[in-house]
């Protein structure tokens, strides 16, 4: 099978090859998908330049215009659903039903983003009161400018929708750079958006690593605004390449969250909701409920049915219908994952199931999802994220035991907490330090709500009108009368 060579650059309307060969592989069975060319510092410049002559057109067009192209948008990714969920599947291995799931999202933000678009039409220049009958003032929001989007591998599209609806929907302009481990599924929505109407320039795409992309996307003095997601260690390398032209920065980072599980809770719907937190895109989320609370009265039958539900898990590739996990996007990542394994072993912590391959699957990076207890808190298995299928649990004797473990930590993205008394479960959740909390519900988004959390986990929010307004300028006017 000869494997296509794809140009990774799209700008000015144009699709170029760049310099730099990026193998795509296939992480259910360690095959080579591709070849797509990346870009460099001049590639990126090219693709800043045009989109700074596009957003002086662009910039001024009506919300309800800016709605049509998101529409269309949508509308386009919903066409061409099932090659992406197949694009999804191939380049990253997630299983269909996960895939899905991932193309609908962005379908919907797409939508979500052009009703905000419409809307602000009608919001523009609204008045605002003043201590004094002297002076009159108006409250415009302005796109920024030109943004740079880097993105992660683990939700392909769906972090890429989650930052380009809302800065496309604010006027600004665009450089996008996907990640160079999974940008099959990229590379198709910028066919779709490059169908959508959009004017040249306004949508542009750089393929290419960290270092030769990414770097000079955050540094260069034309581009008002970076937006990132991914590791803590990139994105303080962002934050400080942007500082050299103080340009804006907004960064979605790490998490070691916990999942609270209170002593009148539904067991059943624990280990459910354990399990997706922990195991859903093999644990490579930034969101994974990995370290795992649970009350001393409930410890000794949680920890029965967590086993038995990870070694009930079925792990294979998506071709396989059946499975329920997929495997690690790549060997590094796979290494990776089970280096902090070996190491908790080492501090003591007991590997209770899983952590292995599986015997069924003898290439590709699957991993057996993993369930530990005894875990130290000063252990690396248990304060940092590990980006893989492994669950840590742990025991408490009370509530305030419980809020205080699961705050003692860098992080504060998401948290969850099972429990059946309604007034108790409200009380846990606004005592943690997260961004988003989950009460009895699995792990579900809308584009309505804020996306975030405290402490390291993140600069700014995503999603909702909070998205929006991340790539928009305050502007007031104030008039003398």
């Amino acid at each position: 099978m000869v494997n296509p060579v794809l140009a990774g650059l799209y700008i000015e309307g144009q699709w170029r090859s760049g310099g730099e060969q990026l193998t795509v592989i296939n992480p259910s069975t360690e095959e080579r998908l591709a070849i797509v060319t990346g870009g460099d510092a001049r590639a990126v410049d090219d693709a800043v330049r045009a989109a700074r002559t596009a957003f002086d057109a662009w910039s001024r067009t009506t919300g309800a215009a800016r709605a049509i192209i998101l529409r269309k948008i949508a509308s386009g990714v919903a066409a061409r659903r099932e090659k992406l969920i197949a694009l999804q599947s191939s380049n990253n291995g997630k299983p269909g039903f996960e895939a899905a799931i991932d193309v609908d999202d962005v379908i919907g933000t797409f939508n979500y983003y052009a009703d905000l678009a419409q809307a602000s039409d009608g919001q523009q220049n609204r008045a605002v009161e003043l201590p004094s009958e002297d002076f009159t003032a108006r409250l415009r929001r302005e796109p920024c400018g030109v943004v740079g989007l880097i993105v992660p591998w683990n939700f392909p599209m769906v972090t890429t929708a989650w930052k380009l609806a809302p800065a496309l929907a604010a006027g600004c302009c665009v450089v996008l750079k996907p990640s160079e481990v999974t940008p099959l599924a990229e590379l198709e929505l910028a066919r779709i958006i490059a169908d959508s109407g959009l004017p040249t320039g306004v949508f542009n795409v750089v393929c290419g690593t960290g270092l030769e992309v990414g770097a000079p996307i955050s540094s260069h003095p034309g581009i008002a605004k970076v937006s990132f997601t991914g590791s803590n260690a990139v994105g303080v390398q962002v934050m400080q390449r942007a500082a050299e032209t103080v340009k804006g920065v907004s960064l979605e980072l790490g998490g070691k969250s916990s999942l609270i599980v209170l002593a009148d809770a539904d067991l059943d719907l624990a280990v459910e909701l354990a399990s997706g937190g922990g195991y859903f895109n093999a644990g490579q989320m930034c969101s994974a409920t990995s370290r795992v609370l649970v009350a001393n009265e409930l410890l000794g039958p949680f920890l029965e049915r967590i086993v038995a539900k990870a070694q009930s898990i079925k792990v294979g590739g998506p071709e396989d219908d059946d499975a329920e996990m997929g495997p690690l996007v790549n060997q590094a990542q796979y290494q990776r994952v089970i280096a902090h394994i070996e190491a908790g072993k080492d501090t003591g912590a007991q590997l209770l199931c899983g952590g292995k391959r599986p015997s069924d699957q003898p290439r590709g990076y699957f991993l057996q999802p993993a369930v530990f207890s005894h875990v130290p808190l000063d252990s690396a298995l248990w304060r940092e994220e590990i980006f893989g299928p492994v669950l840590c649990v742990r025991g408490f004797s009370s509530q305030g035991e419980a809020i205080t473990l699961a705050n003692d930590s860098q992080f504060g993205l998401v948290a969850s907490v099972v429990g059946r008394d309604t007034e108790t479960t409200e009380r846990v959740a606004n005592a943690l330090q997260a961004g988003l909390v989950w009460i009895n519900a699995p792990q579900v988004i809308f584009p309505q709500a804020a996306w975030g959390g405290y402490k390291q986990s993140s600069l700014g929010r995503e999603l909702g009108p909070w998205g929006m307004q991340a790539f928009q300028e305050i502007k007031h006017v104030v008039r003398g009368v």
